[in-house]
């Protein structure tokens, strides 16, 4: 055998596994290699960095439009006093969710979608998709309301604003690089601190702000049906079910492993201690309209809480707080959208169809349905904000009560697969993780069961 044939029979066996790498395959791949330089360099600072995202992107993307509404809603309501804790606990409870759903993703390398179909088998597979879709598009009506609502302020035409978003939207889905797309977010994502400064400029008492976390602060008004609403609407604007899915997938998609789960876990404290302040701060922000007892019922949009703090706390606070809604709205659009791709695009893939590749790594030619899921669930929503006469506020505050009470059923087919030691391995749910995330699937169906008597019996707590 000469020299030459040697050489080539090598290339020749290998030639099938090269063809069948996919560019999704090599953007991966590619990725993957610079974690494991920064892990031999024992860079960590670099290596956080790298394997950061997902945790940051989805707690963010969960400080959404109808969530910063809720919470100015709640500090023009009833201050600072006993939601400010509260907003901390919820966030307490969304890491512990989003922690299971990493370990989930990173065990099995498959969507939460997918997992549900191969494990629940199709009924719960479409079950789920199709309600956190159907859940995704109420929310993502709520997302162009808030971006309205930051252009109105502004003197921007509802119209344009809305068109506005719809464009940078589906635009950032053009990087076709999950890692493009996650940075582009992430930084966009920054602006959700805007709402800091904007509390800063209410002057807030340090005093009666410590008194709060350090008693859980009085309740005026004592317990109504109004707080009740606004209880779940907390807990919906920071505990959902699309986090759940979109951060699982993400963590696929990134192609995380067992070994990057410290640094995932850091990522998604982050993200929640992060998103944790600038709620509080849209609490704090908005507690002088509790003191000037503004009617907040009054109020048609997140522009108009703008409008109303502005002598209360400045032009430029107003801004900012302007400014901070309209980020909440888009990068809440963007990652919500993608968890409708992820979780439609997996369960089809699950059942076997055609065409069902599910990544931001892919060409449009190769996820027709991923991306085609995102742009027209958009363009639905975005059209949805348009409808003259919509009540817009009531419409944001009901979105994040229906998310609360769809959480519990969503929650407990994540701690099932956290249970499952054939998937999950030495990454299984252990006493700890059992006992948190039953308690949190415990509480959040007794809030939406008074919730559901309330509705039922509005006389019984009163107004």
């Amino acid at each position: 055998m000469s020299e030459a044939s040697i050489d080539s029979e090598p290339l020749l066996d290998c030639a099938p596994a090269i063809e069948a790498l996919t560019r999704e395959d090599v953007l991966r791949a590619t990725d993957r290699l610079n974690v494991q330089k920064s892990r031999a360099a024992k860079s960590p600072l670099r290596l956080l960095w790298l394997l950061s995202g997902p945790g940051i992107l989805v707690m963010i993307g969960e400080n959404d439009g109808p969530s910063m509404v809720s919470y100015a809603t709640t500090g023009a309501t009833y201050g600072i006093g006993f939601f400010a804790p509260f907003i901390l606990l919820t966030f307490l409870m969304a890491f512990v969710v989003q922690e299971m759903a990493v370990r989930v993703g990173v065990a099995t390398h498959r969507g939460h979608a997918d997992l549900i179909f191969q494990r629940f088998g199709p009924f719960w597979g479409y079950f789920a998709m199709g309600d956190l879709v159907f859940g995704n598009l109420l929310t993502l009506v709520t997302e162009f309301i808030a971006i309205q609502a930051g252009g109105l302020y502004f003197g921007v035409p509802a119209w344009l604003s809305v068109a506005g978003g719809v464009v940078v939207v589906i635009g950032s889905l053009a990087f076709r690089r999950y890692a493009t797309w996650e940075r582009a977010l992430m930084g966009l994502a920054a602006f959700n601190l805007l709402f800091v400064p904007a509390a800063l400029m209410a002057h807030p008492d340090p005093q009666a702000l410590g008194r709060a976390f350090a008693t859980w602060g009085p309740l005026p008004g004592g317990v109504s049906a109004s707080f009740l609403t606004l209880l779940l609407a907390n807990i919906g604007a920071t505990v959902t079910p699309w986090m759940i899915f979109f951060q699982q997938s993400a963590v696929v998609d990134k192609g995380l492993t067992a070994a990057d789960m410290p640094q995932s876990r850091a990522d998604t404290g982050i993200g929640a201690v992060l998103a944790a302040v600038a709620a509080i701060a849209t609490l704090v922000a908005t507690a002088p309209l509790f003191v000037a007892k503004a009617d907040v019922s009054q109020f048609a949009n997140g522009a108009d809480f703008a409008t109303a703090l502005a002598p209360l706390i400045g032009p430029t606070g107003a801004t900012l707080f302007a400014l901070g809604i309209l980020e909440a709205g888009l990068v809440a659009a963007m990652t919500i959208s993608t968890s409708s791709s992820y979780a439609l695009a997996e369960t089809m893939s699950a059942a076997r169809m055609a065409g069902t590749a599910h990544s931001l790594n892919l060409d449009f030619a190769q996820g027709k349905l991923f991306y085609g899921a995102a742009i027209v669930s958009t363009i639905l929503a975005a059209g949805v904000v348009l409808i003259p006469g919509a009540p817009l506020l009531a419409m944001t505050l009901t979105v994040n009560v229906i998310a609360t009470l769809l959480m519990a059923p969503a929650l407990l087919l994540l701690l099932l697969l956290a249970n499952d030691r054939e998937i999950m391995g030495e990454l299984a749910n252990g006493r700890l993780g059992n006992l948190t995330g039953g308690a949190i699937v415990i509480a959040i169906s007794v809030v939406g069961a008074v919730y559901g008597a309330m509705t039922a019996f509005p006389g019984l707590l009163g107004k």
